[in-house]
């Protein structure tokens, strides 16, 4: 039994935690500095980490280890499990032609790459958000954006940028439900007040994107579209939080949003239209022997007018995916699927908190049947028969996809390796306390602990395991309010998400960049640091009587 030692380094918090960050100190510095390839970053931080837990804390070597194997098993289930066959489906469309289809009917709401990458980045990338998380929205939707004329980097940039304020309320909001379940504060009153704080990222994310893509030019010829996009999602995530349903809130948000786009462009024309001179085809995700290339144009001229049906079946794949999690949601199929989940003790690893209570991070939940990534290996297969490719063709796709993101697995096994020793170590719990110990002034860093626990874990839900008890016990003792700085944890979390190296691996391979994370890392940076500032004056004026009343 490994009992966690808060201030291992002179009986001191704050060299304890100087100490405690030097796991991540490097894996930023060779991502954004070095520029070293993501997969060896990943693995020499974890590196680190196990030698600041063995010798420093000091955690025993082999609890270290099984914590490191237990972080990788989960960084493939349910994490990779999800991403790949999220791929996996793109792919078959790649291959039968029918992600070219579903490229020219985008085209055809607007022909404006600005546009494009509002609707498809921020709108659908929401709407997969609502039903997958995990990483599948910044997957599909970057190579959608290359399918359109996107340069690669900047396809990835915009998916990245884009999947922030959705996070919260991803994959059925299951990080609010997890923050209920970790803080005991009720479900409503988390999802009420995250519904008061992501809202105003929703407003602005889209104004980002296309600076991002077109520069302040971008942003003085579209803003009326991103305007409409960012307000009506919202209005739409701040009602359905508060008076509707959390787990429906990104789904209605993405929706609506998505829909009012498509009905203002019916009035409204920006000036000038955008289009990247000379995109480069995209050659990395796409299948050998694809039955289809992408263009940069977008257009119908390149081949006669797709038909009705050739429509249908190419965006059947995604809703086959939203029925299939639909479905999955009515009460009798959750508790089916949920039958067989298994949750156990990670053989060998045995770790108590610093007051002596038995640590939960040992227990593994294996919901092999209810988990997203099954699900959409279901919604994969019912796929085949719809857009027409051979059972045969289809299963070496699925092996294809293993291959193409071989660097990417590595990476995300060692990331979150490198999480779960940090967390059982102690090394996360130290620097959590001594934000912490702030005292009032807490609310104004209490987004930046559940930012740095996204950044490290890639994962809302992950973070809000980690420090949300920790938010709710720094508020009681600073006299603050807990739903407020539970709530901080996941809005100020979802900003981490563009910078985690799992992310950034994901949406490399996605696009056929990988090597180059650390290029794209220091492209989204800037974005988490300004969005995360702004996330903490927030919370600051919401702990003081100017916005207090936006607390329920």
């Amino acid at each position: 039994m490994y009992r966690q030692i808060l201030d291992p380094v002179a009986g001191s918090l704050l060299w304890s935690s100087l100490v405690a960050a030097l796991p991540l100190v490097v894996l930023f510095v060779l991502l954004g500095l070095v520029r070293m390839t993501a997969w060896l970053a990943a693995l020499i931080s974890l590196a680190v980490s196990l030698l600041v837990a063995i010798f420093v804390y000091p955690m025993p070597a082999g609890p270290a280890f099984l914590s490191a194997a237990e972080g990788a098993a989960f960084g493939f289930f349910p994490i990779l499990w999800i991403v790949i066959n999220a791929l996996w489906i793109y792919r078959m469309t790649v291959h039968t032609g029918h992600f070219d289809v579903l490229r020219r009917s985008f085209a055809r709401v607007s022909d404006d790459q600005r546009i494009q990458g509002v609707i498809i980045a921020f709108s659908f990338g929401a709407l997969l958000e609502a039903l997958a998380g995990f990483g599948t929205p910044v997957a599909i939707t970057s190579v959608m954006l290359i399918a359109l004329g996107f340069r690669p980097l900047k396809a990835a940039g915009v998916a990245l940028v884009a999947n922030t304020a959705p996070v919260a309320f991803g994959a059925l909001a299951v990080p609010i439900t997890t923050l209920a379940t970790v803080t005991g504060l009720p479900l409503h009153s988390l999802s009420s007040m995250v519904g008061r704080q992501t809202p105003l990222l929703g407003v602005f994310v889209p104004l980002a994107l296309v600076f991002i893509i077109d520069g302040r030019r971008g942003v003085r010829q579209t803003w009326p579209a991103a305007m409409v996009c960012g307000l009506v999602f919202a209005l739409a995530q701040f009602a359905t939080s508060n008076y509707v349903s959390a787990p429906l809130t990104d789904i209605v948000a993405s929706l609506l949003s998505a829909g009012a786009v498509v009905l203002f462009l019916r009035v409204w024309r920006p000036a000038e239209s955008y289009a990247e001179a000379g995109s480069p085809v995209p050659t990395g995700p796409v299948s050998p022997g694809a039955a289809t290339t992408a263009t940069t144009t977008g257009t119908d001229g390149e081949r006669g007018a797709d038909t009705g049906a050739e429509v249908f079946r190419a965006y059947a794949p995604y809703l086959i995916i939203i029925a299939v999690f639909a479905l999955a949601q009515i009460p009798a199929i959750r508790d089916a699927l949920g039958s067989v989940t298994r949750t156990f003790a990670w053989p060998g690893l045995h770790i108590q908190s610093p007051s002596g209570k038995p640590s939960t991070l040992p227990n593994f939940k294996f919901d092999w049947l209810a988990s997203a990534g099954t699900l959409l290996v279901i919604a994969g297969l019912l796929s085949i028969p719809v857009i027409r490719i051979r059972p045969g063709q289809a299963l070496r796709t699925y092996g294809q996809t293993y291959r193409y993101l071989a660097a990417a697995i590595v990476t995300v096994m060692a990331v979150l390796a490198l999480a779960y020793v940090m967390n059982a170590s102690g090394q996360t719990a130290t620097l959590g306390t001594w934000m912490a110990g702030a005292g009032g002034i807490f609310a104004l860093i209490s987004p930046i602990l559940g930012w740095l626990g996204v950044a490290v874990t890639g994962s809302d839900t992950s973070s809000n395991s980690l420090f949300g008890a920790l938010q709710v016990v720094a508020a009681q003792k600073a006299g603050l309010d807990s739903v407020l700085l539970a709530a901080a944890n996941s809005s100020g979390g979802v900003l981490g998400k563009m910078i985690s190296p799992q992310n950034l691996a994901i949406a490399a391979a996605a696009v056929g960049m990988s090597g180059r994370e650390g290029e794209l890392f220091r492209r989204v940076f800037g974005w988490s640091l300004l969005f995360v500032a702004v996330m903490c004056l927030l919370v600051l004026l919401q702990s003081t009587p100017v916005l207090s009343w936006m607390v329920p």
